[in-house]
């Protein structure tokens, strides 16, 4: 009988570590409560109308399709049996030999559960056609408005959070509104929206370089945007936000506020904790083995952002890597033979703002950092390449 694989979550760490394994003498099974794997890094462009939800949306069948030694499930997780080895959904109980959980990361509102109706996240592609929705009906619930002040708060919007989420999502409204829409309506002028992205930290951009961060920072604001460091968010609702600042409590009016201000772990983490003693983080990470699996029970692997590993930071290159090395050691495992610990490789970082402007560091390479057209180039061809 072959040895049977159970992916949990069909993101980068999940789908990278199926097709790694196409070849090997294992019988997979994936699991996903959707049956398509989403391009996260593109949901911002699908929040701003740059591009349509298929564009970044592969079924999971269809990326599979010529991979013999696999079949994929929709279903959701709910239960783990490390002692039986069984995987326990809501319609289904799967067997395993080896249990590879990749169930990613969800928004993060840091207790404020509430915020959520008022500030939606950028994690799925219903929140990002929200989004894009929002964005648009706000410039025509403007140009209908015969009010100063309430004309005011349909032409503000707030991103809360200045990493790149938020970062490129300023910029692409930026660019909606100093150029797409420029000349579409009559009573209101899109160009002189009110639009600001929040950040608690020091600078944008914080795991930048600080030149990366300033060069963010001035081509955001050439596209309209205002920066502000060093403020809080304490409350959001139907009116907008509330700011602690240095000079005290600020309420801005704000029809369209976005949440990109962190992201936890998902839900799956803590019925590892209660059913395979796994241990978590703060941030509801299992504190991995340097191999990835679960302390004690090495025959349940996790990887992406699920997984807590020192120097290895929540981002798609990371989980594409960690699904890789995961494949490696299950087909070592099955030879007799181990791996070395798993060693995160650091291609870069690139967050885009707008068209033609971007910022680039590339820290294992000779520390090199740009921005501007040619790193809006390089972002776009990696990009389309993925």
């Amino acid at each position: 009988m072959p040895h049977r694989v159970v992916i949990l979550g069909g993101g980068f760490a999940g789908l990278y570590a199926a097709q790694a394994l196409a070849h090997a003498p294992v019988d997979i099974t994936l699991i996903d409560k959707r049956n398509f794997h989403l391009f996260q890094p593109l949901l911002y462009q699908v929040a701003t109308g740059s591009l349509s939800p298929g564009d970044i949306a592969a079924p999971l069948r269809g990326v599979l399709s010529r991979q013999k030694n696999i079949r994929v499930v929709l279903d959701e997780a709910t239960a783990v049996d490390p002692v039986a080895k069984t995987l326990t959904c809501r319609d289904c109980a799967i067997p395993y030999d080896t249990l590879l959980v990749a169930t990613g990361s969800e928004t993060h509102y840091f207790g404020n559960h509430q915020w959520e109706q008022f500030a939606p996240g950028l994690k799925t592609i219903e929140e990002a056609t929200r989004i894009r929705h929002n964005i648009l009906y706000a410039f025509e619930a403007a140009e209908r408005a015969t009010d100063p002040a309430e004309r005011q708060a349909w032409l503000t919007f707030v991103i809360v959070g200045g990493g790149p989420t938020g970062v490129e999502l300023a910029g692409a409204i930026g660019e909606i509104a100093n150029q797409t829409l420029r000349q579409e309506f009559d009573n209101i002028r899109p160009e002189e929206s009110r639009i600001l992205l929040l950040d608690g930290g020091e600078r944008l951009l914080s795991n930048y370089p600080p030149e990366s961060s300033a060069a963010a920072e001035r081509n955001l604001i050439r596209l309209g945007v205002r920066p502000r460091q060093k403020v809080r968010v304490t409350n959001v609702d139907a009116t907008g936000v509330t700011l602690k600042t240095a000079n005290g409590v600020e309420s801005i009016a704000a029809k369209t506020v976005i949440w990109a201000a962190g992201v936890k772990a998902s839900s799956f983490g803590k019925i590892l904790e209660t059913h395979a003693a796994a241990p978590l983080d703060k941030a509801g990470r299992i504190l991995v083995s340097p191999d990835l699996s679960v302390p004690q029970h090495p025959d349940i692997l996790i990887a992406g952002d699920l997984a807590a590993l020192e120097g290895v930071p929540g981002v798609a290159p990371a989980a594409m890597q960690m699904g890789r090395y995961a494949a490696h050691l299950i087909q070592a495992r099955l030879q007799g033979k181990s791996l070395p610990p798993f060693r995160y490789f650091d291609k870069g970082s690139l967050a885009v703002i707008g068209r033609r402007a971007a910022v680039a560091y590339f820290d294992n390479f000779g520390k090199l950092k740009f921005a501007g057209l040619f790193a809006w180039l390089l972002w776009l061809f990696i990009h389309l390449m993925y």
